[in-house]
């Protein structure tokens, strides 16, 4: 990949996948907020929805659009199509980065999941900048995901959009399905509060260490995938960076949408 300006990094709280398919404050904030970025030559997406038992990165020309939610949603979301080419050319970088950790170059198997496509169908609607996803090894600790996203930041200034996709507060069973105004849940609002506080604050091993807060965390993230991309994106942020905020709320009690673009100053001050 050749020299570029350096790209931000993002974190997008990306709720339910039918957010694909509508027009609302969520859908137009994505694409709002991809509008003050700069424009990136590829995206690597870190979605909570490729868990791996090893390292792995798509590295297909065309990865095809997973609809991996239940047979309830509407047949117009099983309908929607995200066409984006892929890269093996950065898959095979984001490997010579992350040596000598193994990684897997899935050139068959994978594609684009719903915690990605459902998101760039509004952030990047022509489908024309190529996409690859990286896979989460379920094996890996906190600290190892946050490293290894800090092994992938010179992708910055190459061009790459780093993307992680998923929720810091994401607990199903306890949403409230009928109200997705209703005030969050005590537990809900207190880990929102600690992490958000980290980003702003850059004190990102208080993000690492989410699980030590004992009474919120098992509630707030009973099943850690969808907080984990949040630590390869933290682990991107560079010095100098600042954090802006987006679509900071919790929905339905136990849904936390709080997104963040990790950006140096002079563009967070051009985007304001």
């Amino acid at each position: 990949m050749t020299a570029s300006a350096r790209m931000p990094v993002v974190f997008f709280g990306h709720g339910s996948p039918m957010v694909a398919i509508e027009a609302n404050a969520t859908s137009r904030s994505w694409r709002e907020t991809a509008e003050t970025l700069p424009r990136p030559k590829a995206i690597l997406a870190v979605s909570a929805h490729w868990e791996t038992t090893a390292t792995a990165v798509t590295a297909m020309d065309r990865p095809r659009t997973i609809h991996d939610f239940g047979a309830s949603f509407p047949k117009a979301l099983f309908d929607k199509q995200y066409p984006a080419p892929g890269s093996p050319e950065l898959a095979r970088r984001v490997a010579e980065l992350l040596a000598p950790t193994r990684v897997y170059l899935d050139e068959e198997h994978w594609g684009l999941d719903h915690g990605t496509w459902s998101v760039l169908v509004h952030a990047y609607p022509d489908a024309d900048v190529p996409v690859i996803q990286l896979g989460m090894d379920v094996n890996l600790s906190p600290a190892e995901r946050f490293d290894m996203g800090r092994r992938l930041a010179p992708l910055r200034d190459e061009g790459v959009l780093i993307l992680g996709t998923g929720n810091i507060v994401h607990n199903l069973r306890a949403m409230n399905w009928g109200d997705a105004a209703c005030a969050p849940y005590d537990w809900a609002a207190r880990f929102n509060d600690e992490i958000r506080g980290a980003m702003l604050d850059d004190q990102p091993q208080r993000a690492i260490d989410f699980a030590d807060m004992k009474a919120e965390a098992p509630l707030a993230a009973p099943t850690p995938e969808h907080y984990w991309p949040l630590l390869y994106v933290l682990g991107a942020r560079l010095p100098g960076d600042e954090a802006r905020l987006f679509n900071d709320r919790i929905e339905h009690g136990s849904l936390g949408m709080t997104s963040v673009v990790f950006e140096g100053s002079e563009a967070a001050q051009k985007a304001a």
